[in-house]
């Protein structure tokens, strides 16, 4: 019986003492390694003086974990560099923060060789390899150097950006063709996996097929879009636990009357937080009557901190966040909590559950579980209304929400005003449906698709 072997930059699995603070997606990868008595392998978050290629064996809440230390060279020029600096920004349309330095490719390529030579003993005959997202897409070329011959699947968890957007890159084509070595490619949406086609056939004179099959480079690799969901049922249970009711009772206590907006998400400049503020202040601009009876509370939780372009966003909404309060707030009353922290899912459970609207509206993003995680942590008698980026892939597959285009200052405010002012019925119509389409599409669903897909995948 085949095992299932998942790869990652970094390796997150539940532990056994419970969920914590980790996401759905590592619960969910974590559940299908212990139905298929699998290995979770990736780099341990550590740094050493010198690379040794030496493997970390463990069991981490009944999932064999395999992780390498890499050199502090490494996680400069592969992860800051390369992964963070280059491909990041470029992948979320920033193409004027994307930073092209050849030591950083080439430390991509170093830590993608090294992952194979450490991953290759590893691997057995009948194994299936699932790689995923954007620091690894050569790591199917380099097994194949060493003579794995598997069935290797990749998914992409970030978008990918538009034909002439990825000529920019240097050496495009050649990270076009080291995916044609997985004989399955993953999107989160179907706009992602079209953009792709796009390249394959206007770029390099390869094909696709109608049935996904894509051909180039003298291979062929099958091409779909699987959106991930959302663990509804665990998520659902930690809404309704002891921790998160006691936030929810904290955040209704803290709302003296007053209506809450709420905003979740990485400290990053793809969020397009910035642009919710400005949107936020033409709200309170031009409905005086909504002063003193609203707030949003925004928790970015600051990330990459190394990198200069997450300096200065953070700078800014500093910024911006104390020009608005300072504008707008009384002595009760402050118009923006910004709060630069992380919290638990069961904790943040409570403070979607208290808010009226959940406010997610990134420039770019390639799913967005924030927005899943708001609707499914609602009071089914009194939920609150969803404002979404059309720019974020869950757009596609939560269509009753309020879609708007983020880059749209009035757009989005009258859409918060909308969602303020609208009544019980609707807003428990708009739930319902979304609710359904989470149910459907869960992330059970999104890994027995994928993985099935690419069990059942031929070699190219």
């Amino acid at each position: 019986m085949s095992r299932l072997i998942v790869v990652s930059n970094r390796v997150q699995p539940p532990g056994d003492g419970g969920e914590g603070a980790v996401g759905g997606l590592a619960m969910a990868l974590a559940a299908a390694l212990r139905e298929h008595s699998g290995v979770w392998f990736g780099w341990s978050g550590q740094t050493v003086d010198e690379y040794s290629g030496q493997i970390a064996i463990q069991k981490v809440g009944g999932v064999t974990v395999a992780t390498v230390d890499l050199e502090e060279q490494d996680r400069q020029e592969y992860y800051n560099g390369y992964a963070n600096r280059t491909l990041w920004p470029l992948f979320h349309y920033r193409v004027d923060l994307s930073s092209y330095e050849r030591s950083f490719s080439e430390g991509y390529a170093r830590v993608n060789a090294r992952f194979a030579d450490a991953l290759t003993p590893l691997v057995g005959p009948d194994d299936v390899i699932w790689v995923h997202d954007y620091h690894l897409i050569p790591l199917a070329q380099e097994l194949r150097r060493r003579g794995v011959r598997n069935r290797i699947g990749f998914f992409l968890h970030i978008p990918w950006p538009a034909r002439r957007l990825l000529l920019t890159l240097p050496e495009h084509e050649a990270l076009v063709e080291a995916l044609f070595d997985y004989d399955l490619l993953g999107f989160q949406t179907e706009d992602s996996a079209s953009a792709f086609r796009d390249y394959v056939t206007a770029e390099v004179g390869g094909s696709v097929e109608p049935d996904g099959l894509a051909h180039a480079f003298g291979r062929t690799a099958r091409v779909g879009a699987f959106p991930i969901g959302l663990d509804v049922e665990s998520f659902e249970a930690a809404a309704s636990g002891e921790v998160a009711k006691a936030e929810f009772d904290r955040m209704q206590a803290s709302l003296n009357g007053r209506a809450m907006i709420v905003g979740v998400d990485r400290l990053d400049y793809s969020k397009g937080l910035e642009e919710r503020f400005l949107a936020y202040e033409q709200v309170l601009t031009d409905h005086e009557e909504l002063r003193e009876q609203v707030f949003l509370l925004q928790i970015a939780t600051p990330s990459r901190e190394e990198v200069d372009a997450y300096q200065e966003i953070r700078a800014r909404l500093d910024a911006v966040t104390g020009r608005i309060n300072g504008a707008f707030a009384t002595v009760d009353w402050v118009p923006i909590r910004y709060v630069n922290r992380g919290y638990r899912r069961d904790e943040l459970a409570g403070v979607y559950r208290a808010a009226r609207i959940g406010l997610v509206t990134p420039l770019r993003d390639g799913m967005n579980l924030v927005a899943k995680e708001y609707v499914a942590a609602q009071d089914p008698q009194d939920p609150g209304v969803l404002v979404l980026s059309q720019f974020a892939g869950a757009s596609e597959q939560m269509q009753q929400a309020l879609i708007v285009n983020p880059f749209n200052r009035e757009e989005v405010a009258e859409a918060i005003v909308r969602g303020l002012a609208m009544d019980k019925a609707e807003r428990i119509e708009r739930w319902s449906a979304l609710m359904d389409g989470l149910r459907r599409t869960d992330v059970a669903a999104w890994r027995d698709d994928f993985v099935t897909a690419l069990m059942t995948t031929a070699r190219g």
